[in-house]
């Protein structure tokens, strides 16, 4: 369980890393990409919690942190989507 939340997180960060050097216009995509891969972190993050691998402070915690970086990169893609015509 954990080396897949480690799989979503590193595929996180290099999407978010990757995005800031992207053109506005193939940024988008790139989001998309990091945004799925932080639901992924989520998704396993709770199968983890619910099976008692997390304790509960822990998991509270995280996912605080967690849906802050959600509500980022959502105003992030947001504010793309209004800057970038769409084709």
């Amino acid at each position: 369980m954990g080396g897949k939340v480690e799989d979503y997180f590193l595929g996180l960060l290099e999407n978010i890393f990757i995005s800031i050097y992207l053109p506005p216009e193939t940024k988008i995509s790139r989001l998309v990409i990091a945004i799925s891969k932080l639901d992924g972190i989520k998704f396993f993050l709770q199968i983890a919690w619910e099976n008692k691998c997390v304790p509960n402070e822990k998991y509270l915690m995280l996912s605080e942190h967690l849906q802050e970086i959600g509500r980022m990169l959502g105003g992030w893609k947001k504010g793309l989507e209004k800057k970038t015509p769409r084709l």
